[in-house]
């Protein structure tokens, strides 16, 4: 029957063509603004490492003193003691201290001047835990850290700039005034979100663009990162004005993320307690004032409480979704007005024994077909949508792409708000009196 129903619903759509372009064009239209909006959503507030985000831990503790400061939430960053404290404790399966500064960069021997770069310093387990590619080389080892090794990782960007692509491990990179020894070259490596330096959204007022920028050029054991670019260093917040502003090593002020990687759920029981008894330690030595302020979010729990999605995507996805119901709107208005002016043939078709059911499911065929071709037209102004905020000044224009899900979800939704379109319309056909019909033919 089903293929029956195809062929009459070709037939009608053949039959009045402007009205069928009208109604594919109001799907397609509310289809492709919508899966464009979507599609960037989609993109920006998955999960960047999906299968292990919820192993990965943010720490925080409440270093700050000041008793006029408000406690709700503990500081996003840590200060300099505490992270050293928990890092040093070695609680986690993983663990890796975060903190970025601006420097020079410059290799020796090649002929471009020295760039401007950012410098994440970080500790070895950084490479594994998030899963970081290597194209050459690899990371470096825990004793580096400990010995505040003079060595780096590089970008896959960097490396083709300054060493046109080549194998660079063992080569040299001057960091401001210290040569370090490259030891690793990333490949094209592009987490989104920028997830292990997000901090402080949620008072930013929608402007997250920065955690979808590219990840930073050039990485460095934690402890060398430190010696490298003494004073060039952003605090997040201070509760007093540093003695030396960029010298934030012991200073009052917290600059420092930590991550920790848990593989059970009684390793993250015991890593909260673990959080709890330190906070509760540095109390009773007069440094914490508030113990109980502790908190261990896993990634996404972390991603979300920031608020990582920009708020304008937001804005206009619910903009989006607002005209794909005004189409929608539009379409039931069309197909109630094609379904009932074909009163006569439903009239003839239900009198010669052809039940509601029937009408209705006929209907309902056409209106999905209807969905389908909008899906198509709505898929390539979808492709066109995406371009256009590809050509935006976005940090991530870049990634904006139409995976497999979002391809399917295209067709998926034009179909079923095609249906829920002819839902109506196809119900008052359905209900149209024979005989009435008849008498008028």
């Amino acid at each position: 029957m089903f293929g029956y129903y195809l062929d009459l619903a070709l037939r009608s759509l053949k039959r009045n063509k402007v009205l069928t372009a009208l109604m594919v064009l109001a799907i397609a239209v509310g289809i492709g603004a919508s899966m464009t909006t979507l599609t960037v959503m989609h993109l920006l507030s998955g999960d960047p490492l999906p299968g292990k985000s919820g192993r990965l831990f943010y720490a925080q503790v409440d270093a700050v003193p000041d008793t006029s400061y408000n406690h709700a939430e503990p500081q996003d960053m840590l200060d300099y003691r505490s992270a050293m404290d928990l890092w040093s404790a070695q609680r986690a399966d993983r663990q890796a201290l975060i903190v970025d500064s601006q420097l020079k960069v410059h290799a020796p021997g090649v002929d471009l001047p020295p760039q401007m770069k950012t410098m994440l310093s970080t500790t070895a387990d950084f490479f594994p835990m998030f899963e970081v590619p290597f194209r050459y080389g690899n990371g470096w080892s825990a004793d580096d850290d400990a010995k505040h090794a003079r060595v780096a990782v590089i970008s896959a960007d960097l490396n083709d700039k300054l060493f046109g692509g080549a194998d660079s491990v063992g080569r040299t990179l001057r960091l401001r005034d210290t040569e370090v020894r490259i030891v690793g070259v990333l490949k094209p490596w592009r987490p989104s979100p920028q997830f292990y330096t997000v901090a402080g959204g949620r008072f930013s007022h929608g402007n997250t663009a920065d955690y979808y920028a590219k990840p930073e050029d050039v990485f460095v054991p934690f402890t060398s990162g430190l010696e490298i670019n003494d004073g060039n260093f952003r605090q997040f917040n201070c509760w007093r004005i540093p003695d030396k502003p960029g010298y934030l090593v012991n200073a009052p002020c917290v600059w420092i993320g930590l991550w920790v990687e848990l593989g059970s759920a009684a390793k993250v029981a015991g890593y909260r307690d673990f959080l709890a008894g330190y906070a509760a330690q540095q109390k009773a030595l007069g440094r914490f004032i508030h113990a109980d302020n502790t908190r261990l979010r896993n990634l996404m729990q972390w991603l979300d409480f920031n608020g990582v999605v920009p708020g304008d995507v937001r804005l206009q996805t619910w903009l989006a979704f607002a005209f794909l119901a005004i189409c929608l709107f539009n379409t039931v208005g069309l197909l109630l007005a094609k379904f009932l002016r074909r009163g006569g043939e439903i009239g003839v078709r239900r009198a010669l024994g052809a039940s509601r059911a029937t009408v209705f499911a006929q209907c309902l065929v056409e209106a999905g077909l209807i969905g389908l071709l909008g899906g198509v037209g709505g898929w390539l102004l979808t492709l066109v949508g995406l371009w256009l905020v590809r050509r935006q000044p976005t940090a991530y224009a870049d990634l904006v792409h139409l995976d497999a899900p979002m391809f399917l979800i295209t067709f998926a939704l034009a179909i079923a708000v095609s249906l829920l379109a002819g839902a109506l319309p196809a119900l008052r056909a359905s209900r149209i009196a024979p005989a009435l019909q008849l008498k008028t033919l």
